[in-house]
């Protein structure tokens, strides 16, 4: 891949650490060379005591589109906003900074909104479904939050900080008060889906985040960790016979929702899939 890189090109910040496993670049600048778009993805790797720092520097390039945030940032952005969508807010999370006119930082959370539309294409229908999410950090609560606009019926959530899942399951309660949410437990015996939105999964010798041996055949079991495409868990769910969906198919579905809000033309995820360079 060769990118064009001028005193014209438009930077989008990749926020992160660490950065090494971060796919965005792989699918953002291919298509960004496909469609003759003079901008580029660029991962910049920051430990979480600098971020507030480096988003107030990077903002004051006039040739920054906009920053996309990854772990460990996606909470500690929300302090640096001064408008936030709704999904933010009810996530407590954000993964998507872009400044306006007047230079005001608006964020908004794309993650839960691509997961979402992944499994729907995998056919599993969401209205009145059960589902289980292990994890109450950025991703598990922005997929949670989407999950309940889909309208599930039922909720878990698990996290190792217990505080975070309670924090989550009363946010979940305020904005879908006929959802019924529950906090403590990750059996996934029974759930229509099971997702993984922990970092279990990025190291060798990880444990599952989940007793798998407890899946119901039927349950489809989706993955956020993105280092490689079956991950040990998703091996493990397919091998008792669960459908499954990587961690890139939620990457893929929300990217034409993150260049409409940078206000670049935008596409369709099968054109993404197309010219994408993944490597793992």
């Amino acid at each position: 891949m060769s990118v064009r890189v001028d005193g014209r090109t438009e930077l989008i910040a990749l926020i992160g650490h660490p950065t090494h496993t971060v796919k965005s670049p792989m699918i953002y600048n291919p298509y960004f060379e496909s469609a003759g778009i003079n901008a580029l993805v660029m991962p910049m790797g920051c430990r979480p005591e600098h971020f507030a720092a480096l988003m107030r520097s990077l903002f004051a390039l006039e040739n920054l589109r906009g920053a996309l945030i990854t772990m460990p940032h996606k909470v500690a952005t929300l302090a640096l906003l001064d408008e936030a969508s709704v999904a933010v807010k009810v996530a407590g999370a954000c993964n998507a900074v872009r400044r306006t006119g007047d230079g005001r930082l608006v964020g908004d959370m794309f993650d839960g909104e691509g997961f979402v539309r992944g499994v729907r294409r995998k056919g599993l229908p969401l209205a009145g479904a059960s589902a289980l999410v292990v994890g109450s950090g950025g991703v598990g609560c922005a997929i949670a939050a989407s999950l309940a606009g889909a309208g599930v019926a039922t909720l878990a959530l698990f996290d190792a900080n217990a505080a975070s899942a309670q924090a989550l399951a009363e946010r979940l309660r305020q904005h879908h008060p006929a959802l019924r949410v529950s906090v403590g437990h990750r059996d996934p015996q029974g759930f229509d889906l099971v997702v993984n939105a922990t970092p279990l999964g990025m190291n060798a010798g990880d444990p599952l985040p989940l007793d798998v041996e407890r899946l119901s055949p039927h349950t489809l079991v989706g993955e956020v960790v993105m280092k490689a495409e079956m991950t040990p868990l998703l091996q493990a769910a397919r091998a008792r016979g669960c459908p499954v969906q990587i961690g890139t198919d939620m990457l893929f579905e929300q990217i034409p929702a993150y260049l409409a809000f940078f206000g670049l033309p935008t596409t369709t995820a099968e054109a993404l899939r197309a010219s994408a360079q993944l490597s793992y």
